[in-house]
């Protein structure tokens, strides 16, 4: 039976609003690098998207940071299986970024750096106006600031 193709909404490539809007969501970025044996190593994290580039807020502990630190390619999927389009009543099924580059370190390891801004930005984006207060008893866990600028962006 043959089923008419509009019941799946707007798919395919999506133009640069609407992507800034995907990615204002909160849905977590997988961020892929490869570990000291050689092997892919993929962690699921929040991100901060201003417009031009990606940024991570990882805690010391996390081994991801020194990996991308003496392996800087990256590469990240950030997907959902549903999103309502309002314009048109109907849901789009599996919007998708993915994208490759080089992670910028911005910041070692710190307390008070630069990160705790971005990471308020994500504690207000993925938990609402209260999210702040979240990080509040973990801002004495130094933290990494990584910053990535795609050289590859698909959607």
């Amino acid at each position: 039976m043959f089923m008419a193709r509009n019941w799946r909404g707007k798919i395919g490539k999506m133009e640069p609003e609407r992507r800034d809007l995907f990615l204002e969501g909160d849905s977590l970025v997988r961020l892929a690098t490869i570990d000291d044996e050689g092997r892919p190593y993929v962690v699921p994290l929040w991100y901060h998207w201003d417009g031009e580039a990606f940024w991570f807020v990882i805690r010391e502990r996390a081994a991801i940071g020194e990996f991308m630190k003496k392996r800087p390619s990256i590469g990240l999927v950030i997907d959902e299986m549903e999103v309502n389009e309002p314009e048109s009543g109907r849901q789009f099924a599996a919007p998708k970024i993915f994208a490759q580059g080089d992670a910028e370190l911005i910041e070692e390891p710190n307390v008070g750096g630069q990160w705790v801004g971005i990471a308020e930005k994500m504690a207000t984006r993925y938990l609402g106006e209260n999210g702040p207060e979240y990080i509040v008893p973990t801002l004495h866990q130094p933290r990494w600031l990584y910053k990535m600028t795609h050289d590859v962006f698909k959607t």
